[in-house]
């Protein structure tokens, strides 16, 4: 199979570089992967080769200019030239290091030049060379060539060059060539035997010369191809419009056993010639047979005759394309049934067919291929209603009705039936309308109605055993549920060239294994639109309008490309302007995060995150809480104070401040707490200097309290340990709700650990829950802030500092007492 399939894609770039001008699909994935490497500079009125040509051209095609030579820096810039076309150029030289800057070319179009001689091109890679119509007088190659090993084709042709000698090809007596191609179509005058012998390794030849009136040289021709592995031959012009054919100049062929494939092509030939002919080919082992574009003339009176040979032949497959004859009736073919018993593919298309014969071509009981494509057939031309069809095609699998007349869609599909074995079925280019119901038969899985107007309703009118539909241009506009869902077993669809804007994300067809959707009107392919095609193995959606952005992403970046086979040359940006003619590929700049939403988001909460966990860091690194606390005081206090101001009128304090402290704390409340706020001018009590000798000490506190502005408490691990710091807390409490103030102010000296705190200190616990404390800083540039704080809250009545949320957060990690002992308290 893959030797096959090998073998078409040669033929199909043998025909590009050849005879078109048109860039065939399998030329440029010889060669190409992008648009931007193709440079058409035809036509241009150029006279020297470019120099500023981009470096990554790989298609170069420079055909009809004035060139006259290439020297040997002509391409010094294109080092990954790969396909090189100059056809019709003048050219007359080509230097021999003229590619030896481009060690990756592959192909060489150099045809239609006025070279004089063969050029001697050292060129190991070349795969493709066609030197052909040119003006040189010899087929002599230079020796370079047997290091050729990589070549496939090579085309040789001159009108001046009419004789081959013995040693012209001696270059390629150790080269394998699959292909050569040999002459201009003229006469040749002179061929010395042995000389094609030497291309022992040659796997086909097509001969482009002609040989009327010098039949001679034909039959020494196939001596020497006898002699070497060919299997096809090719014979293109051999005979002109007027030659007299007298003998059998192909029956050496009987004697060639490796011949399988012959081809007969733009010759004139009669029916003498046609009956000689296929004697000998039915006497050979040949298995394949055509005959392209021939012009027939009957110069017999009872016409073709051919009758029964005692010799089984090898034959299967004969082909006619392109029959032409000049006579006022039809030709007349008398031969035996049981020549063509065996043949298991015929062809017949091109020639003008509006009749198929009755009982001819379909009793043939092996025949499993038939192609009457391109001829007049119409409904009643190929059922004939004068024929009596009982059992017609007996193993006839696949039928080509392409190009033609047909029209009624339910009287071919009922005629069908007919064919019991019949898979596979060509309407494509025809006049196919939707007459009505339609009844296939089961045993057809396969449908070609491509090239018919048909509109979205065709699915209607399909068998739900198909397995492969092929509706491109057919004017389809859209693609439903519904309509796939009528085949359940649909393995492949084509729908190239329609007006389809989009795959329904909703679509389902999880047996599809290829889906064709390029040409349409297609502007993107999201993941979604390709989910319900979880079997798809070959996709086809080049040559759309894609848009170019955030839609197109997906597919260009996460697809498998091995389901493209025309990926990447066949996609292309369509809008918008900015990308409008790049390749679809120019958005892999775009990155997921600029195109997926969620992605944002990630990476905003990411950063967002990352920068208060910085700011975090860098604000306790800065002791940022510690101002922070004192802020809110700042706050709080200005909040507050007005609505303080009534109560406070009418009273009158001795003291800014009483201070509660434990004795072993005294050194700090001297040294630091006394002296700084007396050295303001600020009026403390202080129970050692300050209390009424001989009174209670009780009530030398409750006066105290009374008496002062504020209670300043110092708490530490003394004062909690201190039983009249406990009873100066108490009355400092009871004083502040009976006045309903914030007179009690907590100054925390020193870390207090929970476990620390006696049961009996519930009432403290209970305090620091709604009022907060001013810590002792260790810091000295804290410490003015702490004096700034302390003292404001003490010089006027309109001064309040409360830091309640940082003492609910300290209260909490003090330990809650027994419910019994707080009831007894």
């Amino acid at each position: 199979m893959a030797a096959s399939v090998s073998a078409v894609l040669l033929s199909l770039l043998i025909l590009d570089v050849l005879a078109g001008d048109n860039l065939d699909e399998n030329v440029l994935k010889l060669c190409v992967t992008s648009k931007s490497q193709i440079q058409d500079l035809s036509r241009t009125n150029l006279t020297l080769v470019p120099s500023d040509l981009p470096g990554n051209t790989r298609y170069l095609d420079m055909s009809h200019n004035a060139l006259r030579t290439l020297p040997e820096d002509a391409f010094s810039e294109v080092s990954d030239l790969c396909f090189l076309k100059m056809v019709d150029c003048g050219l007359t030289e080509i230097s021999p290091r003229a590619f030896d800057k481009t060690p990756l070319l592959k192909v060489i179009n150099v045809s239609r030049n006025g070279l004089t001689v063969i050029p001697d091109l050292p060129l190991r890679n070349i795969q493709i060379l066609d030197l052909s119509f040119n003006l040189y007088k010899s087929y002599r190659l230079p020796s370079s060539y047997q290091s050729f090993e990589n070549l496939d084709v090579l085309a040789l042709g001159s009108t001046n060059a009419n004789s081959v000698l013995y040693d012209d090809f001696d270059a390629l007596q150790n080269v394998t060539l699959p292909h050569l191609i040999l002459g201009s179509g003229t006469k040749w005058r002179s061929y010395e035997s042995g000389a094609f012998a030497k291309l022992r390794s040659l796997g086909k030849i097509s001969l482009k010369a002609t040989f009327c009136g010098n039949l001679d040289l034909l039959e020494a021709i196939l001596a020497d191809l006898n002699r070497t592995r060919a299997t096809a031959m090719q014979f293109v012009r051999v005979f002109p419009d007027v030659c007299d054919v007298s003998g059998n100049p192909f029956a050496g062929v009987r004697t060639m056993p490796r011949i399988r494939n012959l081809t007969i092509e733009n010759t004139w030939t009669n029916t003498s010639f046609m009956q000689g002919f296929f004697k000998d080919i039915w006497l050979s082992t040949i298995q394949e047979v055509s005959l392209v574009n021939i012009t027939y003339n009957e110069d017999t009176p009872d016409g073709f005759q051919l009758p029964k040979q005692n010799h089984t032949a090898a034959i299967r497959s004969i082909t006619f394309y392109g029959i032409n004859h000049y006579q006022y009736k039809y030709p007349t073919f008398n031969m035996s049934f049981e020549l063509i018993s065996n043949l298991t593919y015929m062809k017949f298309s091109g020639t003008g067919m509006n009749i198929l014969p009755c009982k001819l071509i379909s009793e043939i009981p092996n025949l499993e291929t038939l192609d009457i494509s391109d001829n007049l057939l119409e409904d009643t031309g190929f059922w004939w209603p004068f024929c009596s069809y009982t059992s017609v095609f007996p193993k006839l699998k696949q039928l080509s009705l392409s190009k033609n007349r047909f029209r009624r869609l339910s009287f071919i599909a009922k005629h069908t039936h007919q064919m019991k074995r019949l898979a596979s079925l060509d309407l494509s280019f025809n006049a196919i309308i939707l007459d009505g119901a339609t009844d296939w038969p089961p045993w057809l899985k396969e449908l070609n109605l491509g090239s018919n107007n048909l509109g979205n309703a065709v699915f209607n009118f399909l068998s739900p055993h198909f397995e492969r539909i092929d509706v491109s241009k057919t004017g389809l506009t859209a693609i439903t549920q519904e309509d796939v869902s009528r085949f359940p077993k649909l393995t492949h669809l084509s729908l190239s060239g329609n007006g389809i804007r989009f795959i329904p994300a909703n679509l389902r067809a999880p047996s599809v294994r290829s889906l064709y959707v390029d040409r349409n009107a297609i502007t993107s392919l999201s993941r979604e639109d390709l989910a319900g095609f979880g079997g798809l193995l070959t996709l086809k959606a080049g040559n759309n309008p894609f848009v170019c952005s955030c839609d197109s992403l997906w597919f260009v970046s996460s697809l498998n490309k091995s389901l493209l086979p025309d990926w990447p040359l066949r996609y292309s940006c369509s809008t918008p302007s900015t990308y409008a003619g790049k390749p679809l590929t120019a958005i892999e700049g775009l990155n997921a995060l600029s195109c997926e939403t969620w992605l944002q988001a990630v990476l905003v909460l990411t950063v967002l995150f990352a920068v208060v966990a910085v700011s975090g860091f860098v604000f306790v690194k800065c002791d940022g809480v510690w101002y922070c606390k004192t802020l809110w005081v700042w706050i709080q206090t200005k909040r507050r104070g007005k609505k303080r101001i009534a109560a406070l009128q009418g009273a009158a304090f001795k003291y800014h401040a009483f201070i509660s402290y434990s004795h072993r704390d005294g050194d700090w409340v001297d040294s630091q707490l006394v002296a700084c706020l007396e050295g303001a001018g600020l009026t403390l009590c202080v129970h050692e200097r300050d209390f009424v000798p001989g009174e209670w000490i009780l009530d030398n506190i409750v006066k105290c309290v009374e008496s002062s502005y504020k209670t300043l408490f110092v708490l530490s691990r003394h004062f909690v340990q201190s039983e009249w710091c406990n009873y100066e807390l108490f009355f400092a409490q009871h004083r502040s709700i009976s006045a309903r103030q914030d007179s009690m102010v907590f100054i925390l000296l020193e870390p207090i650990p929970a476990d620390s705190l006696p049961k009996r200190y519930l009432r403290l616990r209970s305090v620091l829950k709604r009022q907060t404390y001013l810590e002792w800083p260790r810091d000295e540039r804290k410490r003015r802030v702490f004096w700034a704080s302390l003292k404001t809250m003490l010089s006027g009545a309109d001064r309040f500092m409360v830091l309640k949320d940082v003492a609910l957060g300290i209260a909490e990690t003090t330990t809650l007492i027994d419910q019994d002992e707080t009831d007894a308290f």
